[in-house]
């Protein structure tokens, strides 16, 4: 599973992206505010996204 270092379109810190080659699945996930989107690489279909917000 390839992964790189990208930054998060949430908060700007460091977020991890990989990309599972068998299913085509791309999955970019932030630890610093919880940011998370699974979306399929070809066709761009979203299956999960979670983008809190920043401040309380």
């Amino acid at each position: 599973m390839p992964s790189e270092l990208v930054r998060c379109p949430n908060c700007g810190q460091y977020a991890q992206r990989s990309l599972q080659a068998e299913s085509g699945w791309l999955e970019t996930e932030c630890s610093h505010c919880d940011y998370l989107l699974i979306l399929h690489a070809s066709s761009g279909q979203v299956i999960e996204a979670y983008a809190p917000g920043l401040y309380p």
